[in-house]
């Protein structure tokens, strides 16, 4: 107690000077919490937009040759089939599900469905059930297509969120049947997107039925669009997919050149890069942060130094009568680690206030959502802040121990 009414004592001497000395720290702090909340709400937005899918997942899709090969001239099309899935899912290590996907009229095609009076035109997806492990789809209403739908070719379908809001005017579509280009089929459930912007509505404007059903009641072919498909945990899905498109290159027989014969994409090739932007912001903001504390920091020590100065005359009175050297350190260094403290704890707050605001009042959109400051930054301030706060008092309780006591008592 009789320490703290020391520094006490000690700060208020020169109120606007502690006040100007401490405005250096808490900038530093500040700064540091306002650039990290502002990454953080770049890469939730970000994030946001690859949620709809594993992390771990792969497309893979038939396009135009540019090179003629064995007797095959440049621009032929190339059109996967459905045991194109079997076949990958045999013969490429890494893979853990392989979904077929077939879209009626074709990508981007939207269909004449109907529900009594109401009309729209949605995406219709021939698939297997495990699709939905790749997607991640949440189920609102019912339940998805199964396997038995599957074996036994049934007219059932699971209805986007979209879907359900057009047809069905947001009722429970369960039990209900569609007509799809003039086919009924009974809804079985409904199921909603939890990606963002563009794969979010078209994730929500389709109506999936089993790939056996598609199959016997549009297309009459084993041609499908793409494969979607899940990497194991520990697979690199850069190297699974180069494999899978090389595999179905001899199979098509594309020439290995050829860079358009087979396509392919996964999120790891958008992510990756900016995972290492995120990670620059971060670590340019750490650096902005600690030189703005540093030099804080300095301020803090400068002022300590003047203070002792100031007070080397009390300081040799209590060396003369038998303080140790260790009680004017503490006193010393914990009038800067106060100092800083203080500091510090005013610019952090004000960030995290000022985050918080950001969050509450801005709009989202694609590349911005939720800005926030994570715990482990915030400690880490806090570390950071008594470590420079011992510092910047060590200098001055060093040089208040090299005064001796009788020069001390001499000083005016």
């Amino acid at each position: 107690m009789e320490l703290l009414k020391e520094i006490y004592s000690s700060l208020r001497r020169n109120v606007l000077r502690s006040i100007l000395t401490a405005f250096g720290v808490s900038w530093g702090i500040f700064m540091l919490i306002i650039i990290m909340g502002l990454s953080m709400g770049m890469e939730n937005g970000v994030k946001s937009m690859f949620k709809g899918f594993s992390s771990n997942s792969l497309f893979v899709w038939g396009q135009s040759t540019s090179m003629s090969y064995e007797g095959f001239t440049e621009g032929r099309r190339i059109r996967l089939k459905i045991e194109d899935a079997e076949y990958v899912r045999k013969h490429i290590d890494g893979v853990k599900i392989v979904a077929p996907r077939a879209q009626l009229g074709g990508y981007g095609e939207g269909n004449n469905v109907k529900f009594k009076n109401e009309t729209g035109a949605f995406s219709v997806q021939g698939d297997i059930p495990e699709v939905r492990n790749i997607y991640q789809w949440l189920q609102v209403d019912g339940r998805f297509i199964n396997e038995t739908d599957q074996l036994e070719g049934r007219k059932v379908c699971s209805i986007g969120k979209r879907v359900k809001e057009v047809l069905f005017l947001n009722e429970n579509p369960v039990g209900e049947y569609i007509s799809i280009n003039g086919i009924q089929f009974m809804v079985v459930g409904c199921h909603r997107s939890q990606a963002a912007a563009e794969q979010a509505d078209r994730d929500d404007q389709q109506i999936i039925i089993p790939m056996a059903t598609y199959q016997k009641a549009f297309d009459g072919s084993n041609y499908i669009n793409w494969l979607a498909v899940e990497c194991n945990d520990d697979a690199d899905a850069d190297v699974v997919e180069s494999s899978i498109k090389k595999a179905l290159a001899v199979k098509y027989k594309v020439h290995p050149d050829d860079p358009r014969g087979i396509g392919g994409f996964n999120a790891k090739k958008m992510f990756g890069p900016m995972q290492m932007t995120f990670w620059t912001v971060r670590l340019v903001g750490w650096f902005v942060g600690l030189m703005t504390l540093i030099a804080g920091i300095i301020g803090v020590s400068n002022i300590m130094l003047v203070s002792v100065k100031e007070r080397t005359k009390e300081i040799g009175i209590r060396r003369a009568i038998g303080a140790k050297p260790i009680n004017i350190i503490v006193q010393i260094v914990a009038e800067a680690l106060m100092l800083s403290l203080i500091a510090g704890y005013v610019g952090l707050m004000a960030g995290i206030w000022l985050v918080e605001g950001i969050a509450k009042f801005s709009v989202e959109n694609d590349m911005f959502k939720n800005p926030e400051v994570q715990i482990p930054v915030a400690i880490a301030a806090l570390v950071v802040l008594v470590v420079f706060g011992c510092l910047a008092g060590f200098l001055p309780a060093n040089r208040a121990l090299r005064i001796k006591p009788v020069d001390a008592l001499r000083y005016e």
